[in-house]
């Protein structure tokens, strides 16, 4: 059964999500989590302010981010009696999937759990899905976690 599961997170209520089921399989199976967060160096706010002021403010300012979020999702799985750790990771790949699979690998994970919004359509084509990336070149099982639809918000349908 499940013994190293891995769970990325990126701080939003989808990936809470995500991390709340793998606590409750983790339970049931007696693993570990390891928690990784990806700060994605390519995605860049773009403005109105010098380009040096994005290059010197906002990749420490990501990363110390990260960092809370680790942190937070660490100490609600630890509260919850599941051994736990953490990953910062820079990514220098061109996808924060890529990241991923490459820390499953590294990590010998059994199972990578990920919340995701379940976009369809134009949603999914213009924002990409990590999620979708993650599920075609995963060497190891994956469970997606839908956040629940939020009420009299429209669904991206085409």
């Amino acid at each position: 059964m499940y013994q190293r599961i891995l769970v990325p997170i990126d701080g939003s209520a989808t990936s809470t999500f995500g991390l709340e089921e793998a606590i409750k399989l983790a339970k049931l199976t007696g693993a570990s989590l390891r928690l990784i967060h990806v700060v994605d160096a390519l995605t860049m706010t773009t403005g109105l302010l010098p380009s040096a002021y994005y290059a010197d403010e906002v990749p420490p300012r990501k990363k110390e981010v990260g960092e809370q979020i680790l942190e937070q999702a660490r100490t609600r799985v630890a509260a919850s009696g599941v051994k736990v750790d953490t990953f910062l990771f820079d990514s220098l790949l061109p996808r924060v999937s890529e990241t991923v699979i490459e820390q499953a690998k590294a990590w010998n994970a059994d199972l990578i759990v990920i919340g995701t919004h379940g976009r369809r359509g134009v949603g999914r084509v213009l924002l990409g899905s990590d999620a979708e990336q993650i599920v075609r070149m995963a060497p190891v099982p994956v469970l997606l976690v839908r956040a629940p639809e939020v009420e009299g918000k429209a669904d991206m349908k085409v």
